[in-house]
């Protein structure tokens, strides 16, 4: 069966811009079927709202919105859900280069902070890590650019403190 125009368009589209879901999926899902699952989910809902999409954003900023969205309703739906061990919870001692070590040990206690901030602050800060200017995080979010940019201030706040506690 042969691809319409609007489909090959999709599939280019989302062939160009999958780092944006894959990312998405990666700050809410710690597991890689669960990230599988997401990233299909989020396929599933920007091919409905494809023939939508109206050009008055940019491509990325629906995609992020879009994808964020389905991010957000699907952790909400896994958080009510009893709870159950995951196995990177586990301490398995295996022996790396300590350089390596401490850069890792770092972004493991930044992204466990991450973790713990609402959805909405989650959103922000992956967002701001991934160089967006706060206009574009502010239409992604559904803010305007100065909330956006109070509400990063107060995530980075949040985090300082996060982190000092975890050390």
């Amino acid at each position: 069966m042969a691809e319409t125009t609007s489909e090959a368009e999709f599939v280019a589209l989302i062939n160009k811009h999958q780092g944006i879901i894959h990312k998405v999926c990666g700050m809410y899902c710690h597991d890689r079927d669960d990230k599988k699952d997401l990233f299909q989910e989020v396929i599933l809902q920007l091919w409905k709202s494809f023939d939508s999409f109206r050009g008055e954003s940019k491509v990325t900023t629906w995609i992020y919105r879009v994808a964020l969205n389905t991010a957000i309703s699907a952790f909400r739906k896994e958080s009510k859900k009893p709870g159950q061990t995951d196995i990177l919870e586990l301490k398995i001692q295996i022996p790396e280069d300590t350089e390596f070590q401490e850069k890792n040990e770092q972004f493991q206690l930044l992204y466990k902070a991450i973790k713990q901030l609402s959805e909405i602050e989650r959103a922000i800060i992956m967002l701001y890590l991934d160089d967006h200017p706060y206009e574009e995080i502010a239409q992604m979010i559904g803010i305007t650019a100065n909330n956006a940019r109070v509400r990063m201030n107060r995530i980075r706040e949040k985090l300082r403190t996060m982190i000092k506690i975890e050390e």
